[in-house]
């Protein structure tokens, strides 16, 4: 009798503490909105200037949830177009890429995809858009012209366009009106399928969205009937998406009812288990992983799932360490939350997130994690695997590091400005697989004339030290030491360009190449140059 009063007390106990916290989160809660309101009132009362609330209730919003993670955000009605096209990766356009070297001048097709409204049309690279819909392009930006050009698929834009060169009608330099049917047009989130060599299959993935488990599907079949005997799924810099495609994916390789991922919310009977329900098309094809840190979200699921049940071999650098689940939750006035509701584990029980968002590396990705802070979990077959963020490949194979010349000439357009050129001077070229650029001495002549922060990494860090140096009035007393590494460590443009002739090269290769015949042309010229490609295929297959 005793014991059931101690149980019944131990009960009652715990009912009063847990409506104690709950009614103190509830005070909590209201005395915020309470104080904020009031504030809001006062402010719109007293303050000095004319109040801007949207503007600001709009920045006090961001700074409210950015305090709580980087993914749960709010996104207002005027958004929601934008919003659409991040989830499903598709838009109402004419399917082209443009660019515009001045405000003044006018807008340039870049790069039409492969059969979009554009292509059809026979918008082609370096077409020159005087006017979309009888309005001039000059003064205008590439994202308002952008923004003209998108539009209710069914709808007509009509371009008047100066024709870069002749073909299909047309002379070179001439001006036509080009009316073009805007399509939905949808980003392809498999970028490319292929044989590497006789035995391998190689597909690229960009994102998880609507569909994509579906293609990966066909791509293995179309793979295999080309003889492929191992496959590679390239999922580096793939930033996620759906989980549920993730799971769809994962279930083409391992046994109906297994266990992908789980996810774990802070509500009472949110955790759930996401299993198989499709039957494999290959229980038994070798699989090669590629990730990097650039490899999130869906894409950490993927490649945690297959090491956890022993089913691919995982290559690359650490992944990115984005192990957490988003819900869309509907706001008032038309807007939406975007809002962080669980956390998900791989088969093994490893908890994909960083411990710390504050330890993170420049790209965002999870830092040195020490061991002691990270916990063991088994695989399917017993190996060892650990948590404390993002997926550690079984092999760490690293990408190639490019100078800080080769990504200034790529971020500041250099590159694509010179392709551009170099297609208004080239009427054809041969197939993607016989074309190498050769034409360097026309790059670096067409380079040195443009302004670009060409400095070695080793200079910038120079001229960082000695501005230190010059606010703590130490450079006087060191100006012989600082001159003399000042001229060892400077170089001018044309001679760095051609010191970094090498790794230049492909870049242009590929500019070029999605130029004449799309974007799967870069890619496959990219793969020409893929080191860490190249040594993944030579690591042997993890033992199980």
């Amino acid at each position: 009798m005793k014991r059931t009063k101690y149980i019944l007390a131990a009960l009652v106990a715990i009912a009063v503490t847990t409506t104690a916290s709950a009614q103190s989160k509830s005070f909590s809660l209201g005395k915020w909105v309470e104080l904020h309101n009031a504030i809001l009132k006062e402010l719109n009362r007293s303050y000095v200037d004319s109040l801007e609330v949207g503007r600001i209730e709009r920045e006090g919003v961001d700074a409210m949830l950015e305090a709580l993670d980087p993914y749960t955000v709010y996104v207002p009605e005027e958004e929601q177009e934008d919003f659409r096209m991040m989830l499903s990766n598709t838009y109402g356009g004419i399917g082209a890429v443009i660019y515009k070297p001045e405000k003044d001048g006018n807008v340039l097709i870049n790069e039409p995809y492969a059969n979009s409204p554009a292509a059809k049309a026979g918008l082609r690279c370096g077409d020159e858009i005087e006017t979309i819909d009888g309005e001039t392009t000059h003064g205008l930006t590439s994202q308002e012209c952008s923004e003209k050009m998108r539009g209710k698929p069914g709808t007509q834009v009509v371009f008047r366009v100066k024709k870069l060169r002749g073909g299909d009608g047309w002379k070179a330099g001439e001006v036509i009106e080009v009316p073009v049917t805007r399509e939905r047009i949808a980003l392809p989130s498999i970028e490319y399928v292929g044989m590497l060599n006789e035995n391998d299959g190689y597909i690229m993935m960009t994102k998880f969205t609507d569909g994509v488990g579906q293609g990966i599907r066909d791509a293995y079949n179309t793979l295999k009937k080309q003889g492929m005997k191992r496959l590679v799924l390239d999922l580096r810099g793939n930033g996620g998406g759906l989980m549920n495609e993730a799971v769809n994916i994962v279930s083409l390789f391992v046994p109906k009812g297994s266990v992908v991922v789980t996810s774990k919310g802070r509500v009472q009977g949110s955790v759930q288990e996401y299993k198989t329900v499709s039957d494999p098309v290959d229980l038994n094809i070798p699989i090669v992983v590629l990730v990097d840190s650039g490899s999130a979200s869906a894409s950490e699921i993927v490649s945690g799932a297959l090491q956890d049940l022993d089913r691919a071999t995982i290559i690359g650098t650490r992944t990115y360490g984005k192990g957490l689940v988003q819900s869309i939750r509907p706001l008032p006035y038309d807007g939406q939350l975007k809002v962080t509701t669980a956390k998900y584990y791989t088969p093994s029980g490893r908890c994909v997130q960083a411990i710390d968002y504050s330890h993170r590396n420049e790209d965002g990705s999870v830092g040195h994690i020490p061991d002691s802070l990270t916990h063991e979990f088994k695989t399917l077959h017993g190996r060892t695997v650990r948590d404390g963020g993002g997926i550690t490949p079984d092999y760490e194979v690293k990408g190639r590091n490019y100078s800080r010349l080769t990504y200034s000439l790529v971020l500041n357009g250099i590159v694509d400005q010179y392709s551009m050129k170099y297609v208004r001077e080239h009427e054809a070229l041969p197939s993607v697989e016989d074309f190498h650029f050769t034409d360097f001495e026309d790059f670096v002549a067409f380079a040195k004339d443009k302004t670009f922060d060409y400095r070695s990494s080793a200079r910038a860090l120079f001229d960082e030290m000695k501005k230190t140096l010059d606010e703590d009035g130490l450079s006087e007393s060191m100006s012989g030491e600082l001159a003399a590494l000042e001229k060892s460590l400077d170089m001018d443009k044309e001679t760095f360009l051609h010191l970094k002739k090498d790794e230049i090269i492909p870049f242009i290769e590929e500019e070029i190449a999605v130029r004449y015949w799309f974007q799967e042309s870069g890619i496959k010229v990219r793969l020409r140059y893929d080191d860490q490609l190249r040594e993944a295929l030579t690591k042997p297959a993890i033992s199980w």
